[in-house]
């Protein structure tokens, strides 16, 4: 919505961050940074990985405090010193990585700090679930409030974090990232909440490397390049390929450029898979599915339809209850993950903190977590560190990694750059197979390019075609529909735990897929 569609004063300034520096150790996050947000908008700030965006709402937020430079909250200045502060001056956060308590139930996260009460001081259990479900169903955003965080998707948690901070009812909202797990719908819905909040003069700043959403929902933009200030632009003035030239300094292709694929045998055959959840209720249930070497197979589904639950059969880390996986013909099913990723299946996670890094190790450490006992790392039990040092550069520097200080702790790097170090050890791995066993190999990616900006998405979509092109075999599980549309060379609908229908991605179109993954078609080519 644009500033004239409302009576709110969209004149007044509710957030001005002037001039602000940020360094860690000799590094410069933010560089002379200048944000102001009025009253009533929503302020997209846009930039690549590691630019600065994350670290200079953490200033605001008061997770960090800025070297130099001003914040001034309603024409007022203030010191946000802790997150406190910020709560104090109405500002509320949605951080990309979820800080939820994972045994506690969805109602006790968003209620933890601000619990309601009863006689002798007592916490209130049963309004504080009344008041979840009230705030939830208000919102769109549909959670069961007595769940654990433990068993429920990462979607769900995704949206139990937006439903903290607006339980909170901040004036200014953070929004790190927030549709990055979300499905299309979800992500309608998200934004119909955004306008809604704007309307009763909230203001909302949304980091998001998705133009589409920026487009959809954004007054206006500012740009930040590797920590500097570039521009704030107003939003329905310029195009996507604007943006996205803005936020890289160079042109960025959008399309995939992928040949023709040339399938050849197959590398994964799974049949009549049974899995069940941690409440032992089936969610993955007679799957049946061929990838092959030479081709890129996506699998496009709503979140929750048993996705999460079989790539973590693929990879050793949950036990199916029946059923067969086979890799260049082996039986796998069961194995313990690293027999698994010896006989060929190599993984990028769905979620890079619990299962794709050690965020206290090193970024050195974390780019041989599954083979620093090779003889290119080890010598007879003994690590050799320089040479893990040397092909961590490597790393950094194909897959361009930023900061390129491999000692630093891999907690230092933002989002994107933590992905860049898990997909480039992926590929590193897959390669290094190829040459030693002769055999194609298997690359999982499930939500590749999550918190991704557009000239890294662009990389990892041509690092994924290389694999293929390579002769490997490619299973991509994405809940963005674009992304499985445009890669994937078939794509496999999976509704309620079962492959509903394969279809050639030449043939797919966006209607047919919603279909199918609602449950509504059935449709095998």
């Amino acid at each position: 919505m644009s500033f004239e569609d409302s009576n709110v004063d969209y004149g007044k300034k509710v957030v001005e961050m002037k001039n602000i520096t940020k360094k860690f150790g000799n590094f410069v996050a933010n560089d002379n940074v200048n944000l102001t947000v009025h009253k009533g908008e929503v302020h997209a700030l846009l930039g690549e990985n590691g630019a600065g965006k994350s670290t200079l709402m953490n200033i605001l937020y008061g997770l960090y405090n800025q070297t130099s430079g001003e914040i001034f909250i309603n024409e007022k200045l203030v010191n946000i010193d802790n997150p406190n502060v910020a709560i104090e001056n109405g500002i509320g956060m949605v951080h990309q990585h979820f800080m939820l308590v994972q045994p506690f139930t969805v109602a006790q996260n968003i209620i933890l700090g601000t619990e309601p009460t009863k006689g002798f001081g007592s916490i209130d259990m049963k309004k504080a679930v009344e008041d979840v479900d009230n705030i939830s169903k208000k919102y769109g955003l549909h959670v069961d409030p007595n769940s654990k965080i433990e068993d429920i998707s990462v979607g769900m948690q995704q949206r139990v974090e937006i439903l903290k901070a607006l339980y909170r009812g901040a004036e200014i909202l953070i929004l790190d990232e927030p549709t990055a797990v979300l499905t299309p719908q979800e992500i309608n819905e998200l934004i119909k909440i955004i306008k809604n909040l704007t309307k009763e003069g909230k203001s909302v700043i949304i980091i998001t490397h998705k133009l589409k959403e920026i487009k959809a929902v954004a007054d206006n933009c500012t740009i930040i390049r590797r920590g500097k200030y570039i521009d704030t632009v107003r939003v329905s003035e310029k195009s996507e390929d604007d943006l996205a030239s803005m936020m890289v300094g160079r042109e960025v292709n959008f399309k995939v450029e992928k040949s023709e694929a040339k399938p050849k045998e197959v590398v994964l055959e799974i049949k009549d898979l049974l899995v069940k959840d941690n409440r032992k209720v089936s969610v993955v249930d007679g799957l049946n599915l061929e990838v092959r070497a030479g081709e890129i197979l996506g699998i496009a589904g709503i979140d929750g339809n048993g996705q999460s639950e079989l790539v973590e059969v693929l990879t050793g880390l949950r036990k199916a209850q029946s059923g067969t996986i086979n890799i260049n013909g082996e039986e796998v099913l069961n194995k313990k993950p690293r027999e698994i990723f010896k006989k060929g299946i190599k993984n990028i996670p769905e979620d890079r903190h619990k299962r794709g890094l050690v965020l206290d190790f090193s970024v050195a450490e974390n780019t041989v977590l599954q083979n620093y006992k090779d003889e290119r790392f080890s010598k007879n039990g003994i690590i050799n560190n320089n040479k893990i040092d040397e092909y961590a550069k490597k790393i950094i520097e194909r897959f361009d990694v930023r900061p390129t200080d491999y000692t630093v702790k891999a907690r230092a790097l933002s989002g994107g750059n933590q992905q860049k170090i898990i997909i480039g050890r992926e590929v590193d791995n897959i390669e290094t197979s190829r040459k030693e066993t002769n055999k194609p190999q298997l690359l999982i990616a499930t939500q590749p390019t999550r918190g991704l900006d557009v000239g890294a998405i662009e990389f990892v979509h041509k690092a994924l075609v290389k694999q293929r092109d390579e002769g490997n075999a490619v299973l991509l599980v994405s809940l963005e529909l674009d992304e499985v549309m445009n890669v994937s060379d078939r794509i496999a609908v999976i509704y309620e735990g079962k492959i509903v229908g394969i279809v050639d991605s030449k043939e797919a179109d966006e209607n047919m897929l919603g279909l199918m993954m609602a449950g509504g078609v059935n449709s095998e080519h």
